[in-house]
């Protein structure tokens, strides 16, 4: 079968790779289509525990093609979205309920071979159904959309709050529909790319600006999200969070990446600092709440690219270009 291939890091191609065969309880994905998110920029340089050579793509969605031995709740034909998280269910972060910060975690797409390919396994406990008016393409969503369900969940939102997010690609973007969903008083969302901004602005943002200044707002943000990964822009939203407020660190940063805090001021104003990791019991959620129309497809994919230019995509979402982009398999 075809696969894109992280080859080494700063190396992708796609070529033929073995076909997959499906343990005792997974089952084989024909593959319909694999988003494109800024880890797999992270994989492509080395980072977020990936051991190269590795076929990415841990945001797909596609049909049954295959199952193992002992599957019996799905069948050849299911269409389904898959959950990447790989958990050991044995150390004590998983036997904590922490499965997401596993001391053996793994993912589909990660560290494992990945949906960026014509085929992809899965355990059979990982694919949830889709109904019937659920586009297969444009479940691959799910994935991303499950992160921020998470990311509400680290926040546990209040009512009323004032909701400030650095970042309009598809994660900011998500975090603005869901924050609309938890009754935010407001929601300003920042970006230098104009473009985005854009698409803010149609999802109904309160405000957008290039910078937090540009909105003078002296007293700051109940919550602060950063969506990004970038240096710049958390040292910027670390001095943003009102007295009793929230930071999140949401986007993934570079490994190197440093930004200094102020330890009296966190003690004095009883602001936290908290972080968001990938997928936790979110997954199912997040199914449900697509099934609703939470995302209009329409809206957050720009790009549908075939398989054969994964390499062009990963340089289209580097460069800041478009919104999701989905590679079709």
């Amino acid at each position: 079968m075809k696969a894109a291939v992280i080859t080494g890091i700063g190396s992708v191609e796609v070529t033929d790779v073995p076909d997959p065969a499906p343990g005792r309880r997974d089952v084989v994905v024909d593959v319909a289509a694999c988003g494109i998110c800024g880890t797999d920029l992270h994989i492509l340089q080395g980072e977020f525990a990936p051991t190269l050579p590795i076929v990415p793509g841990h945001e797909f969605a596609g049909v049954v093609a295959e199952v193992g031995s002992e599957v019996t709740e799905l069948r050849v034909g299911d269409r389904v979205a898959v959950d990447p998280s790989l958990y050991c269910h044995e150390c004590r972060m998983c036997r904590d309920g922490h499965n997401n910060l596993c001391e053996r975690w793994n993912a589909i797409g990660v560290s494992k071979p990945g949906g960026a390919a014509e085929y992809a396994v899965a355990p059979a406990a990982n694919c949830v159904k889709l109904p019937d008016h659920v586009r297969t393409e444009d479940a691959a969503l799910i994935e991303p959309l499950s992160c921020a369900v998470r990311g509400y969940d680290v926040l546990r939102a209040k009512m009323a709050s004032r909701v400030l997010i650095y970042g309009s690609g598809t994660m900011g973007l998500m975090m603005l529909q869901l924050g609309k969903l938890t009754g935010a008083a407001s929601i300003d969302v920042l970006d230098l790319n104009d473009e985005r901004l854009k698409t803010a602005v149609r999802l109904g943002v309160t405000n957008t600006a290039h910078t937090a200044d540009e909105l003078n707002n002296p007293r700051g943000w109940d919550l602060v999200i950063d969506a990004t990964g970038n240096a710049n822009a958390i040292q910027d939203g670390l001095g943003r969070v009102a007295p009793g407020g929230t930071f999140l660190q949401f986007g993934v940063s570079d490994y190197s990446a440093r930004v200094t805090i102020e330890p009296y001021k966190i003690y004095n104003q009883e602001i936290t600092i908290t972080g968001s990791m990938a997928v936790l019991h979110s997954y199912e959620r997040a199914a449900d709440l697509f099934a609703t129309g939470v995302l209009d497809p329409e809206v957050f994919i720009s790009d549908r690219m075939p398989l054969a230019d994964y390499a062009d995509a990963l340089d289209r979402f580097g460069n800041g270009i478009g919104r999701k982009i989905q590679v079709l398999c």
